[in-house]
């Protein structure tokens, strides 16, 4: 099968290739991971000037491993996002076959990428968790001696969640954070640097200063005073158990297993805080660009930054139309 320029430049239509992943009940993010494989694929096709064939798809994906240095599970996605679109054109019966056909790569796990917020839905959720968990709270079937901790929980926990959504912090480095990470004067928020990731300095929003300050006035004061060790430095305090009065325990990630139920009562898109940390960085990358995001997300390497750009369907079309004009 053989689809020459010319022939490309009028099957490719603009929306259909689009309209039929829609079809196929894809995410959008799937979509967005299809359509910008496709767009670099035909214009690696218009630079190499050849006709697309089986062993031209082959080509692609060794240049990809020894020019591009992707491993196999990324090669695996391009491989699949090129046979949508073969198949695509085999329905339309624009060709007699697909060239993709019978190729495999292995040693590849199916690793999918995440529905994302906007800004404006992260900002949805934690309204509506707060109103739901904090504002309007029903505490009356929790025994009397409990719901004070009951309500300091669910009062930090929202901060937890205004932290997640601002800074696209791991569930790991909110555990971490201590006092002195946290600068109202300067209204910046820093980030240790981990195994896998780099220390960083993030800004604040102006709306999370107020929420900040009254965490560290109001909350976290009456949350130490369940702690034995009363110099703790940890920024966000764990509670003792049920029937405990003191607790010796720094760490707060039991936290997130309850409020993970709680964000899915809120918004039935939530789905785990990984997702969370991709929509900040999604959005990121709408703002700042690729360099700026990486070193607000802490990524060692650019190409973990970069994966993040398939979670953008706003901008596959400009993507597809820069590289290969319809």
């Amino acid at each position: 099968m053989t689809v020459g320029r010319h022939q490309k430049e009028n099957i490719y239509l603009k929306n259909d290739f689009i309209s039929y992943l829609q079809s196929k009940n894809l995410s959008s993010s799937s979509i967005t991971h299809y359509v910008r494989e496709l767009a670099l694929f035909l214009a690696w096709i218009d630079k190499e000037e050849i006709q697309i064939t089986k062993p031209e798809v082959l080509k692609y994906l060794e240049y990809l491993k020894n020019k591009r240095n992707f491993e196999n599970i990324s090669r695996a996605r391009v491989l699949n996002s090129l046979n949508h679109y073969f198949t695509f054109l085999l329905k339309n019966e624009v060709i007699a076959s697909n060239p993709c056909a019978f190729i495999k790569i292995r040693g590849t796990k199916k690793k999918s990428l995440y529905r994302t917020f906007t800004p404006e839905e992260l900002t949805e959720l934690y309204d509506r968790f707060y109103l739901l968990n904090v504002r309007d709270y029903d505490n009356s079937h929790i025994p009397k001696n409990q719901r004070k901790k009951s309500n300091l929980s669910k009062q930090r926990n929202a901060v937890i969640l205004n932290v997640l959504i601002n800074q696209g912090t791991t569930t790991k480095e909110i555990d971490t954070l201590e006092l002195d990470d946290l600068d109202l004067m300067n209204a910046t928020l820093k980030i240790k640097g981990g195994r896998k990731s780099n220390a960083r300095t993030i800004p604040l929003q102006a709306t999370q200063i107020g929420v900040l300050m009254h965490y560290l006035q109001n909350i976290r004061p009456q949350l130490l005073e369940y702690h034995q060790d009363k110099d703790r430095q940890r920024l966000f305090l764990s509670l003792p158990q049920y029937s405990e009065a003191k607790t010796d325990s720094e760490s707060i990630m039991s936290v997130f297993k309850p409020l993970t139920k709680q964000l899915k009562q809120a918004d039935n898109n939530f789905l785990n805080f990984k997702q969370l940390r991709a929509s900040v960085i999604t959005n990121w990358l709408k703002v700042h660009g690729l360099r700026k995001t990486q070193n607000l997300a802490g990524h060692r390497y650019i190409s973990s930054t970069e994966k993040y750009k398939s979670n953008d369907l706003e901008e596959l079309i400009n993507d597809i139309e820069k590289l290969h004009p319809f």
